[in-house]
């Protein structure tokens, strides 16, 4: 990438975003984790309030925003940290990652705990001994497996469930700084095609790759992290390699919106079509969407937003569904009418998001810049 000011869309030279380190950020790649985001929000709060197979369920194949994260973060992991592991201990690369992701973990659990106490639509729903919900906070807390609670459909993280994918976010962090960042980028495409094919042949099986968030099919977590993480870390190791076509943040994110609303496909032939469609957008679309987006600058009149829907997409996500369960409890313990249930809806879209930039600013900026300087740690791009 160039040091030099970047061409902005419309042709005028803007100046390229950069990190404290000095590092240019991948402004559209922001944007796009914004989008995917926000994309995934309405997909809980209409599938879960609405069902799962009605004209209003939005989003079909949303649950793969979660894959499009996996590869987002191994490509900027690898970005972030392949050139400094020569001045950067492994104990260091940990702490920095933890300082990175872990209060919104703790925001996350706690916003989950208050919300499963308090929901007013929940009270024969959310039946848990008070042990054994002390015991799932405890674990959310330190982002661990939890005991089931009653009304979560045994998600492997029960106050908050989207936070199984944080939990994959750290293994994958984990075997970078212990195993990945050595390989060289051949080895990543051996270890990003194998574990493909395996990933095409469960979406033939199971249908779909919506699976990894609960106890009976948890096995799925790490292969959908190899898969989309390893294939992350690989894209920026040959990225130099490959041509580089330039689309904007509007257009990707139209395309996630095409991908993640397409229909669920029949089977035929003895063919999963929807699972096979999965695979092929993790496999194929995502790539894609990955390199155009690293190659293209958002230009001056993008690049706030791209910086403000990056900065707002983790705890946007981490901090969404326990407003997402109260709405649905409401949904199917008072059966309102649909037009009562979209009005409460398209407020409560507005609230999470305001919400989340409250909680970023408030809370996890500060104390992330607090412990940065308290450990004597320098900020990266990740």
């Amino acid at each position: 990438m160039n040091d030099v000011s970047a061409l902005g869309q419309t042709g005028s030279a803007v100046e390229s975003d950069r990190t404290s380190t000095g590092k240019e950020h991948f402004e559209v790649l922001d944007g796009l984790r914004g989008s995917a985001a926000i994309l995934i929000v309405i997909f809980h709060v209409f599938n879960y309030s609405f069902g799962w197979d009605t004209p209003l369920s939005l989003m079909h194949h949303a649950y793969l925003a979660v894959d499009f994260f996996f590869g987002l973060s191994g490509f900027v992991v690898a970005y972030a940290y392949d050139d400094r592991w020569t001045r950067m201990s492994t104990l260091q690369f940990f702490r920095i990652r933890l300082i990175r992701l872990h209060p919104l973990v703790l925001v996350g659990a706690t916003f989950g705990l208050l919300g499963y106490l308090l929901d007013p639509f929940g009270k024969g729903i959310n039946q848990t001994s008070t042990p054994m919900l002390l015991l799932a906070y405890v674990t959310s807390l330190l982002l661990l497996p939890s005991p089931p609670v009653g009304g979560r459909q045994d998600e492997s993280q029960a106050l908050n469930g989207p936070a199984w994918s944080l939990m994959q976010e750290y293994l994958g962090n984990i075997a970078y700084a212990l195993i990945l960042r050595r390989l060289r980028a051949l080895t990543l495409g051996i270890i990003f095609g194998v574990s493909g094919l395996l990933l095409i042949w469960v979406g033939n099986v199971k249908g779909s790759l919506d699976g990894g968030w609960g106890y009976p099919d948890i096995w799925m977590a790490p292969l959908r992290l190899t898969v989309s993480f390893v294939m992350g870390l690989w894209l920026f190791r040959i990225q130099g390699r490959i041509r580089r076509p330039k689309i904007g943040l509007l257009s990707l994110s139209v395309l996630l919106v095409v991908i993640f609303q397409a229909p669920k496909f029949p089977n035929a032939g003895g063919l999963s079509f929807n699972g096979l469609y999965d695979a092929a957008c993790v496999l194929f679309l995502f790539p894609l969407i990955i390199i155009c987006g690293a190659h293209s600058n958002a230009g001056a009149g993008m690049m706030r937003l791209c910086k403000f829907s990056g900065r707002l997409s983790y705890p946007l996500y981490i901090t969404h569904i326990p407003f997402v369960y109260i709405i649905a409890n409401f949904a199917h313990t008072r059966h309102p009418a649909k037009s009562v249930l979209l009005t409460w809806i398209f407020l409560l879209l507005p609230f999470v998001t305001a919400l989340a930039w409250l909680v970023l600013k408030y809370f996890d900026e500060p104390v992330r810049v607090w412990l940065t300087r308290r450990y004597g740690i320098k900020r990266t791009a990740a």
